[in-house]
């Protein structure tokens, strides 16, 4: 189990259950299955909120509203959260504003996906 990260805030010291990096690193093990690149790197992930008892929130998008992956791939990407060490709760929402477009992918994405 990792230990409890300390940071400082403008309110002070918190200490947290789990760390943003670490709930990034399971939301790359997501992949679209019609994508070879994963949801973060594919500019899916909008939103990242961890509160200090363990509980995530994270609001994310689709590449489009009729996408096949529309009901599985916002369970897959709470089932990886749901993995990390001291996380308690997990919810994932699919939003639509912004919509999605290819300026929010990585450059490995886009490399990836031989997109220039």
């Amino acid at each position: 189990m990792s230990e409890p990260v300390t940071t400082w805030t403008p309110d002070g010291e918190v200490t947290r259950a789990v760390r943003e990096e670490q709930v990034i690193e399971a939301l790359k093990t997501v992949f679209d299955p019609e994508i070879p690149v994963d949801i973060f790197e594919l500019g899916l992930v909008y939103a990242i909120e961890l509160d200090d008892a363990g509980a995530i929130a994270v609001e994310m998008t689709l590449t489009t509203p009729s996408c096949p992956s529309a009901q599985e791939l916002p369970l897959m990407a709470e089932e990886a959260i749901r993995q990390v060490p001291g996380v308690t709760d997990c919810k994932v929402s699919v939003v639509w504003d912004p919509p999605w477009d290819q300026s929010r992918m990585s450059e490995d994405a886009r490399l990836a996906l031989n997109m220039f």
